[in-house]
Formats: C-alpha cells, structure tokens, sequence
C-alpha cells in the first residue's frame, strides 16, 4: 500500500474492501517492467529494504522461497555495517532459504547501490527459485566477488535485522533457529578471538 493510499482521506475504503486495494497493486505493477529477487541476507526484512530503496516493499513479496545447489555463509565484510555479512556459495548438496520478490524495474538500480555493485562489492547472480510449489526461473540475487578465506561474525544489528527479515516473511521456524544458531556460533567464536588477543 503506497504513502498515496495510506494519506489519501479514504481510510474506510482500505478496512472494509481490502481485497481491492490487493487487486490495484497487482493492476500497478503489470503495467510497468518487473524483475524477480531473492534475498537471503539483511534484504528479507522488507522494513530494512524500504530504507534502500525509499518505498514499502512489503506488497512485493511474493513468499519464501528455496536456493538449490548453494549454502549460506558469511563470507564478506561490510564496510558500512562494520561486519560479517551474508554470502551464498556454490555447494550441489545444499540450499539456501530466503525471500522472494517481485520488484518494480524502477528499483534495480537502488538495489545495486544497497548492494555494492559498482564497488565490486556484490555482483549479480542469475539464479532459479522454488516457491509456493512453483519454478522461477532468472531471478536475481546478488553474491560476494572477493570472500573471505573464512566466514566473519556479524553485529548484533545486522544479527537482529536478518532474523526479522527471515521470521516476517514466513521462512521455516527450523531455519529460522539455524540462522540463528549459525550467527551465535560465529559472534561466540569472534569474542573468544578478541579475550585470546587481549590476554
């Protein structure tokens, strides 16, 4: 639901005919270029993503949505979050959960600007998504160019905004818990480094 139609003065239209609002959106975006993306990093919290791109991002979702043939690690440093932050890594005997998007062409650039590209930061990655029983095929996500030889531990911000982003979109309660045991162990791991080195 855009700003327009929150502030527009016809606010008993929206909670009594929600169905109708759904329909324009969907009328909106058919009439303009689309491109699909999968998030699986800071990028699934739709919140987070507005910020990026400088509108609600919540009517895009499409659902949760499954990377086959890669795994998820944190094999980047970030220097705006000063942190680890997420990556996918080619492996033929895992997946990677995440959310789908089907986002307005008008946004891909904002979306290269969030995610580094023209520093050499993330490049695109054309990929193929499972959601909802259905395939989709030339999805774009975004993958690190130079990963670190071993994975860094995110803050705790970055830590708290993906777990919103995986648990708002609806993604598995067992991957949920994965990704958050997976960043505990590397936030563990990074504090018992820096007591080792101050010693």
């Amino acid at each position: 639901m855009s700003n327009q139609n929150r502030h527009s003065g016809y606010n008993w239209v929206h909670s009594h005919n929600p169905v109708k609002i759904d329909l324009k959106l969907q009328q909106e975006l058919q009439k303009e270029p689309t491109f699909y993306y999968f998030a699986y990093g800071s990028c699934m919290c739709p919140v987070d993503l507005k910020r990026s791109l400088g509108e609600n991002t919540h009517p895009y979702v499409i659902g949760p949505g499954v990377l086959k043939g890669y795994r998820l690690g944190f094999y980047s440093y970030s220097p705006t979050r000063k942190c680890g932050v997420l990556d996918v890594v080619k492996d033929p005997k895992a997946s990677v959960k995440g959310v789908l998007y089907q986002l307005p062409w008008r946004l891909s650039e904002y979306l290269d600007i969030r995610e580094g590209v023209a520093q050499r930061l993330y490049q695109h990655e054309i990929v193929e998504i499972h959601s909802h029983n259905s395939i989709y095929q030339d999805v774009r996500t975004y993958i690190v160019v130079d990963k670190l030889p071993e994975e860094m531990a995110p803050n705790d911000w970055y830590f708290n905004v993906v777990l919103r982003g995986a648990v708002t979109c609806g993604l598995p309660e067992e991957y949920c818990w994965h990704l958050f045991n997976h960043m505990t162990q590397l936030q563990q791991r990074h504090q018992a480094q820096h007591i080792r080195q101050s010693a």
